[in-house]
This record gives structure tokens, sequence and C-alpha cells, in this order.
């Protein structure tokens, strides 16, 4: 299978993991011709500025598109008019006007749209909605979503402004996928300057709660922490992860019931590998598709609602 696999910022996580296989020819393409090459080189690939080309190329068979929030929608659109599949990073979309028209369009068409939810292939948030859809612990009253994390990552801008969209989108989907789309959100957030910030933003449904918390405001020896806390009615779940610089966390998960706590194993799996085996096995006809734009367009949705008081406020 052959990828055109647009961006050298993002894209290297998506390339890391196309690297380790076998069995797809990656072509990575940017904008900067010196940038582009040395990056493309580190994962043996081709590369390319000539960005036409991942659509206009009938031998490229999927269109993996790791670019700006705004650019999303528009290269996906245009990868689909092409007749190529795609797979976007999230969100999805920076308006739900766009959300609804990749939604329809991906709908309308024979090719397969993906949606990096990659939360979704994290193996305590499996367990997490496992035992939603089971009952195994009973109704779940109150969710709490957190990361917390230093500037890992050289030149990115992780203040307020951005946060909802660049790193509570997917705590956000965890959410909206036990509990649904909240009656209520309040929203409260901090900056210490455009880079660093916190957002928190408190949700209510009916007969739940659930909160959600981003912040970039660690030291670096912090790293990255995160995880959540379920309570059922019979039980409670939490799960804690920490990571560093390779951005794969190590995460434990502890269930606590009336006959007490224990540790859940967790099988050893990376998210993104796991999420792009996900997408191939799809494109091979051995799954289906379980991060359409569909599926994603819930958490869109209240990430815009939470995005937007945070601007409203700024």
């Amino acid at each position: 299978m052959k990828i055109a696999l647009l961006g050298t910022n993002f894209g290297q996580a998506h390339a890391a993991v196309y690297a380790a296989r076998g069995d797809v020819d990656v072509v990575m393409f940017g904008r900067d011709a010196a940038k582009t090459a040395k990056v493309a080189d580190q994962f043996g690939f081709a590369a390319s500025t000539d960005t036409d080309a991942a659509f206009e190329d009938s031998s490229f068979d999927l269109v993996d598109i790791c670019l700006p929030i705004a650019l999303h929608t528009p290269m996906a659109l245009r990868a689909l008019k092409a007749g190529k599949h795609v797979l976007t990073e999230l969100p999805m979309a920076a308006t739900l006007e766009e959300g609804r028209r990749l939604v329809a369009a991906a709908e309308a068409s024979d090719r397969h749209v993906f949606v990096d939810m990659f939360e979704r292939f994290i193996p305590a948030n499996q367990v997490l909605t496992d035992a939603v859809r089971e009952g195994t612990y009973g109704r779940l009253r109150e969710l709490t979503c957190w990361s917390a994390m230093a500037p890992l990552w050289p030149g990115a801008c992780l203040g307020a402004r951005v946060l909802p969209m660049e790193a509570m989108h997917s705590d956000l989907d965890l959410i909206t996928r036990t509990l649904g789309i909240p009656h209520q959100v309040h929203v409260t957030a901090v900056e210490r300057d455009v880079d660093a910030g916190a957002v928190e933003a408190i949700m209510a449904f009916d007969g739940a709660i659930a909160r959600s918390s981003v912040s970039s405001l660690r030291p670096m020896p912090w790293g990255g922490r995160g995880g959540y806390t379920a309570a059922f009615t019979d039980g409670v779940l939490e799960s804690v992860f920490t990571m560093g610089y390779d951005g794969k966390p190590t995460t434990t998960l502890t269930a606590c019931t009336s006959d007490g706590a224990h540790e859940v194993e967790l099988p050893p799996a990376d998210q993104y590998t796991a999420m792009i085996d996900h997408v191939l096995a799809v494109l091979r006809g051995e799954a289906d598709n379980r991060i359409t734009p569909a599926g994603a367009l819930d958490a869109l949705h209240l990430t815009l609602r939470i995005d937007q008081q945070v601007d409203k406020d700024r």
C-alpha cells in the first residue's frame, strides 16, 4: 500500500509506526525541502514538496493528513475527490460546519475516511467503555479526565487558547462516548503566556457529572502525566499514565469495589500503532471502521463549545 504522509512535525508520530512495518510504501510531503528531506530520511522514506502529487498521483492509496487543524477538512475533501482513502489527525475540522461537511462527504463516498481518535485504542480507555456498555460496575455517575505536561515538544504552542482543540479533544471523545452530550458546560482557563496555560471544563448530564482538565504549566522534569477516575454506582476505575519525549505512556489501572482494590492487567499497546494497524486492517477488508467522521462528531461539537468559551474569556 502506498501512503502520502502530509506533514513533517506531528507526521513523525505516524512515520515511526509506518517505518516499523514492511507492507507500506511512504512518501513524506512538506513545504520546506531541506527539512522534509531530513525528516523523511530518518525513517527511510522518499520526500517531496509537491503536495499536488499526493492527490494527483494514482499510485497513492491513502492520504495521511498531519497538518494544522485548519487544513484537515479541506485536505480530506480534496483526497476524497481524488478517489483516495483518508486518515486525518484530530480534530477532524476547525468548525462544526466543516465537520458535518466531512461526515456527509465520507458517507457519500466509496472511500474510507478515518479520524485519528487514538484514545479509543488505549487499553485502559477500552476497559472503561466496556464497563459502561456492559454495566460491570453499575451506572457511570462521575468521570474525571486530566492531563498535565511540560513543553516536551519544541516549538509547540500550548497556551489556553489552543488547549481545547490541541489537547482536550481526545478526553472529550472519551466523555461523549460514555456519557453523551452534556446539557451544561462551565469552563475556566488561566494563561501564563501564549505558550502555556490550563483549561478545566465541568459538564452536567442527566444523573452524572464529568470534568476535563488539561495543563501545560509543568517544568520539564515532570514530563507528561494524566489519566481518569470513573465512579460508578458499584465501583471505581482509576487510570494513571506517565510519559516522556517518546509520547508512549506507562499506564496503571486500578478497580475498586466493596470487595477491595486490585490492579487490572493491561495488554501492552501503543495507541498510534494500534490506530494505524486498524486503518490498514480496514483497508484490507479485515475490520469495520471504528473511527469514522460521523463517530467523531459529538466530540468535535463539545470541543468547539469549550474552545469558544475559552476564546470569549481571553
